[in-house]
């Protein structure tokens, strides 16, 4: 099995349209299997259209609820929260409640309570699929809004994908990572063999492009990057080149700006499926070739 990944320091370079264009390549050359790793905006099956054959359950933290007929009204539950998530009684509403974005799950509450008035449940913290896509197995999820523990269901999403790797003859496991340099991309990125990183050249390319890159080599990931967008401002898109260049990591290609790529995002098609001739889509093809030579070194 060999696991790529697709990586940036921030969100809107591009990570979403190039997986799925490289998935639309990638499927009539390999065994392939997606996962869909960024659960708290997940659009990968916007471009991909898979039929959902399976739904699990993920469960997050837990969340204080108020018993109103055991209750009191002593306060002592609005005292001992140190994160705002009690509401006292107002003119609205007669009794305490939980605010359930603002609870931590911490238990104050449940264990200052006199008279036992209030229990801590596990909440449902969203959902994660199974799907079957044109190019393959797809695993995503989606993560309910205000709740916490994405890393753990990026984990549960991609743990998943790999057990249908191992089913597999020589499969490529294809990621779509989330933005950012956080837990859920420390679990997005275990275990991958290339991180491929698009960026764009905007004012803050290289510092946003860097974050991300300390964060593959301190994990031991082979890192490539691409310039999404490239030709909108040259002497940006020549600074990545000189960077990585003197960093000595991977240049796997430039994609031009191309109307196309919009047209296929509002058809839900991967711009190479939409419009093969398309600039963006024979940059892409490029790209995976010189990902294809990365991973078979």
């Amino acid at each position: 099995m060999k696991q790529i990944v697709v990586l940036s320091g921030k969100g809107g370079t591009g990570k979403t349209s190039l997986t799925a264009a490289m998935a639309h390549i990638a499927a009539d050359q390999h065994t392939l299997v997606l996962a869909d790793a960024d659960v708290d905006a997940a659009n990968l099956e916007i471009l991909l259209k898979p039929a959902k054959l399976e739904e699990f359950v993920f469960t997050g933290g837990y969340k204080a609820e108020i018993d109103n007929d055991r209750c009191t009204k002593c306060g002592i539950c609005f005292d001992v929260c140190r994160f705002n998530a009690v509401i006292p009684p107002d003119s609205s509403e007669n009794n305490y409640r939980i605010d359930k974005i603002s609870c931590e799950g911490c238990n104050s509450c449940v264990y200052q309570c006199p008279e036992n008035a209030i229990t801590s449940e596990r909440t449902t913290a969203g959902a994660w699929f199974v799907s079957r896509s044109v190019y393959g197995t797809l695993y995503h999820a989606e993560m309910k809004a205000g709740e916490e523990n994405s890393g753990k269901l990026v984990t549960t999403v991609k743990n998943a994908a790999i057990s249908k790797c191992t089913e597999l003859d020589e499969p490529i496991l294809l990621v779509d990572g989330p933005p950012g340099i956080g837990c859920p991309v420390i679990a997005a990125c275990a275990g991958a063999d290339l991180a491929v990183i698009p960026t764009e050249p905007g004012v803050s390319a290289i510092h946003d492009l860097s974050r991300i890159l300390k964060t593959v080599k301190h994990f031991g990931i082979t890192p490539a990057v691409c310039i999404n967008r490239s030709d909108i401002n040259p002497d940006k898109t020549s600074e990545i080149e000189k960077f990585c260049g003197e960093d000595g990591i991977p240049l796997l290609g430039r994609i031009p700006y191309d109307p196309a790529v919009t047209r296929s995002m509002s058809k839900g098609l991967p711009v190479n499926a939409f419009d093969p001739s398309a600039p963006a889509s024979i940059a892409i093809s490029r790209i995976w070739e010189a990902i294809s030579s990365l991973i078979r070194t």
